[in-house]
Parts: structure tokens; C-alpha cells; sequence
């Protein structure tokens, strides 16, 4: 009787053991689904932080004689010394910038890029840094000085800008409904070069953009007060990289501390026109 006890008991124990061993398996096995956000360390591993931009986007980002300059492009150098990387500028087709972000072929996009509710869906977005206003270009003598006497004109924008993206959203509805045509080009540049030669009546552009072109080029150009609406410049990083979004946000809010941001500001603008808090 003693023997079938101790039998029964050694058996109670050995199933005990297989059994807490098996929740513990199951335990980790549980963890191992979820995903760790690894966004920092991989870009602090291999020492460099990509860059996606529209190198034809002044003064936020552009091409001059050959060497990649802007306001984005001064703090972003600030930010990658702060976290202790290098950083590297990689020009993309604006029209593409998600799947070059998603596919991994670029770490961010940073170039005067507008927060919109498509692109916090499909990315993690930094801290906004910029005031920006969606605004119509236009020629002195064209007769638009507002967005009502768009009716019947032809608008220009950027393929693949919030210009573009305005026309079909609740603000930009009744300027899409009016014009007789929206015609679409490959940078804001083009777009100016466009309404210069009186093929388009106005484009659609960032005013912060059209103030630095037309001040720094000399065109006889006017950016309506009449804008379709305010927006904020932010950074956009895969969806799922909290890590390096907010060292990216530490690193912004540390420049604001220093005053730093405020001088890059200055030189590129005349005065500091940041945001961050």
C-alpha cells in the first residue's frame, strides 16, 4: 500500500513539474509575439540616420550647385550629433516617399512635410516644428485676391504634396469645385515656372515655401492672405518606430532649450518661427 502511495505522489510531482514547465514555455512564447521596438538601436548600430527628401523644396530642403542645403537639413545635422550618428540625405520622387520610408530604403521623411490624417495613419509623426499655411501663388495683375476668384482658372500643384492632397479634403473642396483645371508637376519650382509663364492662374503651395522663392528669386509673384488653411511641418518615421520618433523629439525640444533652433531659424527665415514646445 506504502509503495502504490509513494508512486501516486511521485507521479503528482512529476506532472506538477512538466506542467509549470510547460506554462512557462507558453509564458514566453507569448512574449516572443511581440515585436520590440529596436528603431533607435539599429540607427545608432550602423552610426547613420537616412534622410528622404524633395531636394527641389527651398528652403526646407534643396539642391544648390550640387551640394543639399536648408533649414531641415541644418537642424537634422544638429539632432544626429545628439544622438551620436551620421547623417546621410537621400533624394526621393516626393510622390513615393511612404513606400521609400516602408521598404527601408530611407530612416525618415524631413523635408517641410505637412501633418495630414493620411500620413499620421501611416506613420509615426515627430512633434510638429513649423506654422505653415496651405496658400494660392498668383501673378500681380491676374485679378485673384481671394479663393472665390479661382472659378473657372487653372490651379498647378505638386504631384504627391498636401497641396494635392487640400483638393480633395473638406477645406480645399469648393477651390477643387471651381477651378476649370488642376494641373500636376513633378515640384513646386516647375509649378511657379508654370504660373510665370501664364499657363496656370495660381498654385498651391506651402507659404513658407513661395515667401523664401520669391523673395530670394526676384519673381514678380503674390501669396494671397486669403489661405485655405493653417498646417504644422513635422517628421515621419516608419509606424512602430516610437523609439527613434521620440529621441528625434528630445533632440528637437533639447535645440528650443539651447536656443539653437532658434538661430537656424533666424538665418533661413529672418526671425525664430519654430513651434516646438
Amino acid at each position: 500500500m506504502k509503495k502504490k502511495i509513494c508512486l501516486l505522489l511521485a507521479l503528482i510531482m512529476l506532472f506538477s513539474v512538466f506542467a509549470a514547465g510547460c506554462g512557462g514555455q507558453g509564458d514566453q512564447g507569448e512574449g516572443d509575439n511581440e515585436v520590440a521596438d529596436t528603431s533607435l538601436e539599429l540607427i545608432q548600430g550602423k552610426g547613420e540616420l537616412v534622410l528622404g527628401l524633395d531636394d527641389s523644396f527651398p528652403p526646407m530642403g534643396y539642391n544648390d550647385n550640387g551640394e543639399i542645403v536648408g533649414f531641415d537639413i541644418d537642424v537634422a545635422r544638429e539632432v544626429c550629433a545628439i544622438l551620436g550618428v551620421e547623417l546621410k540625405l537621400q533624394p526621393i520622387d516626393w510622390n513615393s516617399k511612404e513606400m521609400e520610408l516602408n521598404t527601408g530604403n530611407i530612416d525618415c521623411i524631413w523635408n517641410g512635410m505637412s501633418v495630414s490624417p493620411d500620413r499620421e495613419e501611416a506613420m509615426s509623426l515627430s512633434i510638429p516644428y513649423l506654422d505653415n499655411h496651405m496658400a494660392l501663388v498668383v501673378l500681380p495683375d491676374s485679378g485673384i485676391s481671394t479663393v472665390e476668384d479661382m472659378a473657372g482658372k487653372k490651379l498647378a500643384v505638386q504631384t504627391g504634396s498636401t497641396a494635392e492632397e487640400a483638393l480633395d479634403a473638406p477645406e480645399g473642396a469648393d477651390l477643387k469645385a471651381a477651378v476649370a483645371e488642376v494641373n500636376g508637376f513633378a515640384d513646386n519650382l516647375t509649378a511657379l515656372m508654370d504660373l510665370e509663364t501664364g499657363a496656370s492662374d495660381a498654385v498651391l503651395i506651402d507659404d513658407v515655401v513661395a515667401n523664401y522663392l520669391i523673395a530670394t528669386s526676384g519673381k514678380n509673384m503674390v501669396v494671397l492672405n486669403d489661405f485655405l488653411y493653417a498646417e504644422n511641418y513635422a517628421i515621419g518615421f516608419r509606424k512602430g518606430d516610437a523609439a527613434l520618433t521620440e529621441a528625434v523629439n528630445d533632440a528637437l525640444r533639447q535645440l528650443k532649450e539651447s536656443g539653437k533652433l532658434a538661430e537656424i531659424a533666424t538665418k533661413w527665415f529672418g526671425s525664430d518661427t519654430t513651434i516646438v514646445e
